[in-house]
């Protein structure tokens, strides 16, 4: 077994903490304040290409594999989880459906700006009434003949498409995403087998963003509604197989979860190392604080649970990266992604909690960082699947279910 990163693996962790230091670390409580998706700073995670990490270069990706895309949301994330998770919202869902289901077509015209940074894009399943249970959706897609569009009638072409009505929450990147994969019933009578993507461009007619959240934690993240009001989506716009979107959903949850996975870690570790640096220098009875036993045993638990979070999260990456190699790119690694998923997320809650009590009553206000760790923290054990779906997950795979 290796443990070690390559050469290659441990200079981008270092770019990408000079990165993260330099261009989001002094601007976090400000925008975390505000609530404000900070646009400013997208052109520059383009130009470092941390938006087309996982992709090959003729699609305009930086032609990374999971490890380095799993050291780049760690590292972002342990200065700023809402920067973690718009870039892996984008990278492992958005593109990447496309990018594994799409016709060439398709990833010619939407993975490439995608990976490039000319568009950021957002992928929306959850809706009010489909949450653990995505296949209750409710948002319709109709196939029609006849519809209008700006490619209509052009050699080759279907003229047909469908009509698209429904909402989504909790969409990552809502409000600025310039391409979203949706997903709709198309055949309600199959349930599961009757759900279809679809590729909806910003400036669509009957495609908007709607009610923008006002969240615990990663506020500087966008996250809000979009609703389809007889939105009107072209045949060549259907996203892989009819009937295939929630499988193929599926599919793409694995490769999320490893960025959840990623995301849980980078905060844990910006909270330990918070916690840490704080107990050096903070004296009580005559001396610093990491002097007790009882915050050296926080410390040691903490830096733990860490390491344990950040194998199973490799792991998982490795899986991934070694099922493209071997050239099965719908390779399965759903168990050791959901277990990294699972405890990297509950590791950070945990740590992020002890974090806090190490601080005390400094842990409590915001002149520190780790109030805002203990607030973002939250969402790796809600989002792409709650800690006890991940559990159902885990188990399915384990009895052959």
């Amino acid at each position: 077994m290796e443990f070690s990163l390559t050469d290659e693996q441990q200079q981008l962790r270092r770019t990408v903490r000079e990165f993260a230091e330099g261009e989001v670390a002094p601007h976090v409580m400000e925008w975390d304040e505000a609530s404000r998706f900070p646009t400013e700073l997208i052109p520059k995670l383009a130009a470092m290409g941390f938006l087309g990490v996982i992709f090959p270069e003729k699609y305009g990706g930086a032609g990374l594999g999971y490890m380095e895309y799993a050291i780049i949301i760690e590292e972002l994330a342990r200065v700023d989880g809402s920067i973690g998770i718009t870039v892996a919202a984008h990278n492992s869902l958005c593109t990447n459906h496309i990018y594994k289901f799409g016709s060439e077509e398709q990833k010619r015209k939407y993975v490439v700006p995608l990976a490039q940074g000319q568009k950021l894009g957002c992928w929306s399943l959850t809706e009010p009434e489909a949450g653990s249970d995505a296949g209750g959706t409710r948002t319709v897609a109709v196939k029609q003949e006849g519809l209008p569009g700006p490619r209509q009638g052009e050699p080759g072409r279907s003229v047909g498409g469908w009509v698209l009505n429904g909402s989504k929450t909790f969409t990552t990147n809502g409000h600025h995403a310039g391409v979203c994969v949706a997903m709709a019933v198309t055949d309600a009578a199959k349930k599961h087998h009757g759900i279809s993507a679809l590729i909806v461009e910003k400036g669509t007619p009957g495609f908007r963003p709607g009610k923008k959240e006002n969240k615990l934690g990663l506020r500087a993240s966008d996250t809000s509604e979009v609703v389809f009001s007889d939105c009107r989506v072209p045949n060549e716009n259907l996203l892989g197989r009819e009937g295939e979107g929630f499988v193929n959903s599926l599919q793409i949850l694995d490769g999320g979860r490893i960025s959840i996975a990623a995301l849980g870690l980078g905060m844990a570790q910006g909270a330990y190392e918070c916690a840490k640096g704080y107990s050096k220098q903070r004296k009580q009875f005559g001396k610093a604080i990491a002097e007790f036993q009882a915050i050296q045993f926080k410390l040691a638990d903490m830096a733990t649970q860490i390491d344990a979070a950040r194998l199973l999260t490799y792991r998982a990456a490795w899986l991934a990266d070694r099922a493209i190699a071997e050239g099965d790119h719908q390779g399965r690694f759903t168990r050791e992604a959901s277990m990294a998923k699972l405890y990297a997320g509950e590791v950070a809650v945990r740590v992020a909690n002890e974090a806090v009590q190490i601080l005390g009553g400094y842990g409590f206000i915001k002149d520190y960082p780790a109030e805002k760790y203990y607030r973002d923290v939250k969402i790796c054990t809600i989002g792409e699947g709650t800690s006890e779906m991940q559990r159902l997950v885990i188990a399915r795979q384990l009895l052959g279910k």
